[in-house]
């Protein structure tokens, strides 16, 4: 399956679930009774791991990508590595953002990581495309 083929589908998935939520949000005895700024949640726990993961392959593809300025550990680390840490990262943040935001009980605000989990998948779609063109750059 081609990148382009992935990330089509993780989009019609991320637009297919935002629509879906329309009806559930417009009744307002659906709602549930929005959790405090300090609870620590399931969903927020889990938005932010992925959050994290989406973050560490954004950072490595980058980095990948990144010219060489100096020798070191962390810039060999980062042109060998770096892209394939991006495309095991970035399907792990899509993956465990969309399903926190399929099982979000609420809307945004509500404590459920739904703004999170919506943020861990854009960062993981990011990190996909970083890491793809970092490895087909090194290959070549």
């Amino acid at each position: 399956m081609s990148v382009r083929s992935v990330l089509a589908v993780a989009a019609a998935v991320l637009i297919g679930g935002l629509a879906s939520a329309g009806p559930a949000a417009a009744d307002a005895s659906a709602q549930p009774v929005a959790a405090g700024v300090f609870t620590v949640s399931v969903g927020r726990t889990g938005a932010f791991l992925s959050a994290l993961a989406g973050l560490l392959g954004v950072v490595g593809g980058g980095l990948a990508l990144a010219p060489p300025t100096r020798q070191g550990y962390v810039g060999t680390w980062a042109r060998r590595y770096g892209g394939a840490t991006a495309l095991v990262a970035g399907p792990v943040a899509v993956t465990v953002g969309g399903t926190v935001a399929a099982t979000a009980d609420g809307g945004l605000g509500t404590g459920n990581g739904l703004g999170g989990a919506c943020f861990a998948m854009l960062l993981g779609l990011i990190s996909v495309t970083l890491g793809w063109q970092a490895r087909s750059r090194r290959t070549r």
